[in-house]
C-alpha cells in the first residue's frame, strides 16, 4: 500500500543560514528566496530568532550582551522573532497567510497539546496559511526544562527536548506525516570528511529500513562538531533524520542558498537520505 502523507513538505532552516556572518547582518537573499516558494501544503520550522536579535541589537548598542550566556540567548531571541516574522512576512506571497506558532517542548510531550498543534496546522493548510513555527526561547528557563524533561523520563515516556529546531521538525514531521523533511543548513549537506567538500553523500539508503538505520548510523562516525554555541551540528541532523525515514518521509540536508524545488528534484547538491 502507498504512504499517505498530510503535507509535502516540513523545512527548517538554520540560525547561520540566514546570517551574513561577515557583514554582521541579515542574509535578506536567502529569507527572499525561501518566502518566495513557501505555500499551503508546507510548514516551515525556522530557527534565527536569537541569532538576528544579537545583530540587530550589536547595531543599535555597538556592543553585545554581557553575563550569563543562556540569559543573552533568551534576550536576544525576544529582540529577534518579531524581525524574523516581519521579513518571512515580507516575502511569502500575499496571497498566502503566515501564522506564527511558537512552540516549546512541553507541547510535544502532553498528547492533548500535541494534538492541538496538530490540529492548528491541518486547518492551516485548508486554510491556505503557511505555518512558521520556532522554539519559544524566551520563555523557556533552561533549569526548568531540564528538570520537567528529567521527571517525563522518570516514568518512561519518550521525551522531546526540541530546543534544537532540527529535533522541532522532525518531530512535526512525524506529527503530521510529511512526505519530505528538508533541513537547510550552511553546508551542501552531510560531509564524510567535514574539511572536504568533495566527500559530500548524496546518497543514504538502504534494502529495507533497518539497513538504512544502520547505514545513518555508520555515518554518523564521520560527524562531529558544530557551526556554533547552541548547535549539535551534523550528527544531531542524522539522529533526528532516524524517526521520520522509519516512518516512510524523505529526509533531505542541503544549504539554505539553494532552491527549495531543486533541492526537491535533485538538482541542487544535497544529502537524500530514505528507501
Amino acid at each position: 500500500m502507498a504512504e499517505t502523507f498530510d503535507f509535502d513538505l516540513v523545512g527548517k532552516v538554520g540560525s547561520m543560514a540566514l546570517i551574513r556572518a561577515e557583514d554582521q547582518d541579515i542574509d535578506y537573499n536567502i529569507i527572499a528566496r525561501l518566502g518566495a516558494q513557501l505555500k499551503p501544503g508546507m510548514v516551515w520550522v525556522t530557527s534565527g530568532a536569537a541569532e538576528i536579535g544579537r545583530v540587530d541589537y550589536l547595531k543599535r548598542s555597538g556592543q553585545e550582551l554581557s553575563g550569563d550566556p543562556n540569559d543573552a540567548k533568551t534576550d536576544y531571541a525576544a529582540q529577534g522573532q518579531s524581525i524574523l516574522m516581519a521579513e518571512y512576512r515580507r516575502f511569502v506571497n500575499p496571497a498566502y497567510s503566515v501564522r506564527q506558532v511558537l512552540v516549546e517542548h512541553r507541547h510535544f510531550n502532553e498528547p492533548e497539546k500535541r494534538e492541538h498543534i496538530r490540529r492548528l496546522l491541518l486547518r492551516a493548510r485548508e486554510q491556505r496559511a503557511i505555518p512558521i513555527i520556532n522554539y519559544n526561547d524566551p520563555v523557556c528557563d533552561e533549569e526548568n526544562r531540564k528538570w520537567e524533561l528529567a521527571a517525563l523520563r522518570q516514568h518512561g515516556a519518550q521525551v522531546y527536548e526540541c530546543v534544537d529546531n532540527d529535533e522541532t521538525a522532525a518531530v512535526v514531521a512525524g506529527l503530521v506525516r510529511a512526505r519530505v523533511l528538508l533541513l537547510l543548513t550552511s553546508t551542501d549537506g552531510i560531509y564524510r570528511d567535514a574539511d572536504d567538500p568533495t566527500t559530500l553523500v548524496r546518497r543514504v539508503m538502504g534494502r529495507d529500513t533497518q539497513d538504512l538505520l544502520q547505514n545513518i548510523r555508520t555515518l554518523q562516525k564521520s560527524c562531529v562538531g558544530a557551526s556554533r554555541p547552541w548547535a549539535n551540528g551534523a550528527y544531531a541532523k542524522l539522529e533526528y533524520a532516524i524517526g521520520p525515514v522509519s516512518r516512510g518521509s524523505t529526509v533531505i540536508i542541503g544549504h539554505a542558498r539553494s532552491r527549495i524545488d531543486e533541492l526537491l528534484s535533485g538538482e541542487a547538491p544535497s544529502t537524500r537520505i530514505g528507501l
